[in-house]
């Protein structure tokens, strides 16, 4: 499998038909409709568990939030056998070494956003500190965040050497690339932020930040998977995908997997290549799994918050 990227940023990268908004959106609502039995459902449960980036992003956080967050991710719910740990805890670089103590040899990744999350507006240097911190810090994920307005600019060069820079920096961390697709204003937009993070390196592409409405959308995901897909057939190279905002249902998080199962396949089907990027949402999946076990509702008092 090839695993080479263009070193530089060629205007060619960008090239593509329109998206047709309105076939984008008849078709994601054709993925909410698909019946799925029993069986497949608690499957789904406990993919979407595996698959989730449990999120603290605030500017509360401390030492024992952090601890509480990572103590969550290895015991979901002890009272069921068999539940996967989450994929990963994300946190603010500073929180970094304290997620990696508490999880210590476990199989939960540590991620960290940088490059002045989440809007972006600093230098360069900045960025490249911030991300070299995080990765000192023992981070094995980077999410970094583009900058928006060059991009919205037409400054597709810039924002091309600006990932391409951090992807460095990352060293063996894998990236990563927030594209913020609320900001973004158009799905057209949403497919040319998508080229450009692949083109430039990245081994994730990301929607949001969790800070800007829209976040995550069926629609938006979609153009980010076709555009995957249309890459890996043309280079062979695989990149991930990680909707992130918004998903706070196990109903809605069922969409996504149907919707990547029918655009990527199986190979996308595991932690590795798909996350969820929440904070809200283990508690819902872990009380539909409690109704598909018992037969009835617990109370979500019986879950911790963090």
């Amino acid at each position: 499998m090839k695993t080479t990227r263009p070193a530089v940023f060629k205007p060619s990268l960008l090239a593509g038909p329109a998206i047709d908004q309105t076939g984008v959106e008849e078709r994601t609502a054709r993925f909410t409709k698909r019946s799925i039995k029993a069986a497949s459902k608690m499957q789904g449960l406990l993919m979407t568990l595996s698959m989730i980036d449990l999120t603290t992003l605030e500017g509360k956080d401390s030492v024992g939030k952090v601890e509480q967050l990572c103590y969550k991710a290895l015991h979901l719910h002890d009272a069921f056998e068999g539940l996967p740990t989450v994929a990963a805890i994300c946190v603010y670089p500073s929180h970094v070494r304290t997620a990696k103590k508490a999880l210590q040899d476990s199989l939960v990744k540590v991620a960290s956003v940088a490059t002045a999350f989440p809007a972006g507006q600093s230098s360069i240097d900045i960025k490249l500190a911030e991300t070299r911190f995080a990765v000192a810090e023992g981070a094995d994920e980077i999410d970094m965040v583009i900058s928006r307005g060059k991009f919205l600019a037409g400054e597709y060069e810039y924002v091309f050497d600006e990932i391409a820079a951090i992807k460095a920096a990352c060293g063996a961390a894998r990236l990563k690339v927030i594209l913020e697709t609320g900001e973004l204003g158009s799905l057209d937009d949403v497919r040319k932020a998508s080229q450009l993070a692949i083109a430039a390196g990245a081994d994730f592409i990301k929607t949001s930040t969790g800070k800007i409405q829209p976040a995550a959308t069926l629609p938006v995901t979609l153009v980010m998977l076709e555009t995957i897909r249309d890459h890996y057939y043309k280079t062979g190279c695989k990149v991930g995908m990680k909707p992130a905002g918004g998903i706070s249902t196990s109903k809605l998080a069922l969409h996504y997997l149907v919707m990547l199962n029918e655009t990527l396949g199986a190979d996308w089907m595991n932690p590795h290549w798909f996350r969820f990027g929440a904070s809200s949402l283990a508690n819902n999946v872990l009380l539909q799994i409690a109704k598909e076990k018992e037969g009835c509702y617990q109370s979500p008092n019986y879950f911790s918050v963090d």
